[in-house]
């Protein structure tokens, strides 16, 4: 069965932005372990079968938080390294993350920015793939700069992946 990529992308900043106050907040991303994953599930509002997709070989997930609140889970995205790309299977914000209530903006871009950086530190010069579900491909397409290439399958090439790694990882000078 196929994942489809259903995150909104509210904003690209140099992080994330509280959205109450617009404060800036540095994140940090990291592996999630197998103690986390067990606490993540559709009974406390997150969409995806997170445990069932931490056991898919060849898949890692990767957690996003505040950098100076570890604990404060923003957001989750898998990722497989292909021959030549990195395929995102699925990514998720927070159940506190969505919706008008949302506490932060800019996870999305956040998340698909390190999805960007994991390809060009695995040497596919950014490139990124995803399937999207039939009602964001034309959001993809103006947020992320992501290209439609047939039967829902979107990919970001370099120059896309580029300016969305210098949007969230300014400090790195490779991009």
């Amino acid at each position: 069965m196929k994942n489809f990529v259903d995150i909104e992308i509210d904003f690209l900043t140099e992080s994330v932005v509280e959205a109450a106050t617009g404060i800036i907040h540095e994140t940090y991303i990291t592996s999630v372990s197998q103690v986390l994953i067990k606490s993540i599930h559709k009974k406390s509002g997150w969409s995806f079968n997170w445990r069932k997709e931490f056991k898919s070989t060849g898949r890692k997930i990767f957690m996003l938080t505040l950098k100076n609140d570890l604990s404060n889970l923003l957001g989750l995205i898998s990722l497989e390294v292909m021959e030549d790309h990195v395929h995102v299977h699925l990514v998720e914000s927070s159940p506190d993350n969505l919706g008008a209530q949302k506490k932060f903006l800019g996870i999305g871009g956040n998340l698909f920015a390190f999805a960007c950086k994991t390809s060009f530190d695995n040497g596919f010069c950014g490139n990124i793939a995803f399937i999207s579900k039939t009602n964001l491909i034309q959001h993809y397409s103006l947020t992320l700069g992501a290209v439609y290439i047939g039967n829902y399958r979107m990919i970001i090439r370099e120059n896309e992946a580029i300016f969305l790694i210098s949007k969230y990882y300014a400090s790195d000078k490779r991009y």
